[in-house]
């Protein structure tokens, strides 16, 4: 994995930066009217001295952890997450009724066929991007 700081309190260390992960500040907070406020429940993590954001880190993505069908519209929770680059780790995205997104990473000189056989979906799937440089893909797996 990284030395880099990605939780809050850890320090930084991109391109020598000393500064310490915090929580982004929050503005037009609405939690007197319903505590926690969606602005609460998405801040993300920053570092204040270099002005690295979580938000535009490509390792840093949102998992889903639970979907949740009551109530008139279902309602998708996630969790903030770091893929490690030093294996084949991607997260799930919802895309359709019968596929989803796989989007991740692996190990710069991984063949797109070894990254495929780990996330083919039930009935095949195709890379919407492959980029073997810089180590990210985009596939969308069939999976009904």
């Amino acid at each position: 994995m990284s030395d880099f700081g990605y939780s809050e309190g850890d320090v930084c260390a991109r391109y020598g930066c000393q500064g310490v992960i915090e929580l982004e500040p929050v503005k037009d907070c609405s939690c007197h009217i319903s505590a926690p406020c969606w602005r609460h429940e998405s801040a993300d993590m920053h570092c204040h001295d270099c002005g690295w954001r979580a938000a535009d880190d490509p390792l840093c993505v949102r998992d889903i952890s639970s979907i949740s069908m009551g109530g008139p519209v279902p309602y998708i929770q996630t969790k903030p997450r770091v893929l490690d680059p030093t294996k084949i780790d991607w997260v799930d995205k919802l895309h359709s009724s019968s596929s989803m997104i796989k989007e991740g990473v692996f190990p710069i000189g991984t063949e797109a066929k070894e990254v495929e056989e780990k996330v083919r979906g039930t009935f095949g799937g195709r890379f919407e991007r492959f980029n073997k440089d810089t180590g990210h893909f985009k596939y969308i797996a069939y999976t009904d």
